[in-house]
């Protein structure tokens, strides 16, 4: 009887190994068919686009309008990951647009407090765990934009570890590109669509494809049954709750998943915002790694790319988690803004609209006159 059940377990994670490797060669494909059409595109209105994020300012609400709109960081930072890699972007434009990516990523969590609206108590506590990673990712950018801007440490660094991989005299020269194993098949593609707008149009749909397929197979065959039955332990050491949701999140290559998962753990009282904090930010840094995969064999510029999403999130992450003070900051404006939902749940509707929509939205518009 038991080899009877335990055989549907092993043939369903076997499914999900399969959907999963299929689901990652897709993801390759994708970027680089992506890479290839932007290559390709020469259009007024792209030209424009990309123009615009020269302003660093706009070129962060971009980021954040984007990814809002499309709830998926991981699709906007690895198509901005091969956008830079077919030279259509720089570097330095780039950077902005993934930390305003890290913001519109934590827009899910908010999203899944509101399921919890018509209990009020409940609703104070799983909107304080849905926004409080929206607020650390705004601190870490207030913090770490103007140095970027001014001093460029992120950037500097990154192209500093970017040598290793990809070793050329001058990095600012003509970019060094290597093609992928799907160059073949994608090169074919493209000839066969002839139209580069349309073609990058299909690959940004099969990105966001790939990597929603990818979620949710990791997700069903590492996470789903581990989190269940790990989540006790989890949360009783704050290290530890940060490596978890570090692996947890480069597993299914989401931090929105993961950090979804833990809203309604505080909204039941099943643990406390202040433990699920330390996971919170590991989902962050975590989420690095689709980037990573989006910057195989690309240019330097493109692999440093990775690498500045990858040292934004960490250095926010020993910044804010490191000084006491600063990291009580999060905490209690997450836990102001729960209080302040329960008097009113307009509070909550406002704070979505203007912080994901409304001011980025008038802040394109204003900046760009």
């Amino acid at each position: 009887m038991e080899n009877w059940e335990i055989e549907p377990k092993r043939n369903k994670k076997w499914k999900s190994y399969v959907i999963g490797l299929i689901a990652l060669l897709l993801f390759i494909f994708a970027i680089d068919l992506l890479t290839l059409s932007m290559g390709d595109l020469n259009s007024g209105v792209t030209k424009d686009l990309f123009s615009a994020t020269q302003n660093p300012f706009i070129s962060l609400f971009i980021g954040l309008l984007m990814t809002a709109l499309l709830q998926s960081s991981s699709t906007v930072t690895s198509s901005v990951v091969a956008v830079v890699a077919a030279g259509t972007m720089t570097l330095d434009q780039a950077v902005p647009l993934v930390m305003g990516a890290n913001i519109g990523t934590t827009l899910t969590s908010t999203l899944v407090s509101f399921s919890y609206i018509m209990k009020k108590k409940q609703f104070k506590r799983a909107l304080s765990a849905g926004i409080i990673h929206d607020i650390f990712n705004i601190i870490t950018v207030i913090i770490l934009l103007p140095l970027e801007l001014y001093f460029k440490p992120l950037t500097k660094l990154a192209i500093y570890f970017a040598h290793w991989f990809a070793p050329s005299e001058e990095f600012t020269g003509p970019m060094i590109y290597h093609t992928l194993f799907t160059r073949p098949v994608t090169q074919w593609l493209a000839d066969i669509i002839d139209i580069p707008f349309l073609t990058t149009i299909l690959a940004v749909f099969l990105v966001f494809a790939a990597i929603k397929l990818l979620a949710t197979s990791v997700y069903r065959t590492f996470v789903k049954d581990s989190f269940q039955e790990i989540n006790n332990v989890i949360f009783k050491n704050p290290n530890l709750a940060f490596l978890y949701g570090t692996f947890f999140t480069a597993a299914v290559q989401s931090s929105t998943v993961t950090t979804s998962l833990v809203v309604p753990l505080v909204a039941t009282k099943k643990v406390t915002l202040r433990k699920v904090f330390p996971f919170i930010v590991g989902a962050n840094i975590g989420t690095t790694i689709t980037a990573g995969i989006a910057a195989f064999y690309k240019s330097e510029a493109a692999i440093a790319l990775a690498i500045v999403h990858f040292l934004f999130n960490t250095f926010g992450a020993l910044i804010i988690l490191g000084i006491p003070r600063l990291r009580e900051i999060p905490l209690n404006l997450a836990n102001y803004m729960g209080k302040k939902s329960v008097e009113s749940r307009v509070w909550g509707f406002a704070y979505l609209l203007l912080t994901f929509f409304i001011i980025p939205f008038l802040l394109i518009y204003l900046s760009s006159d």
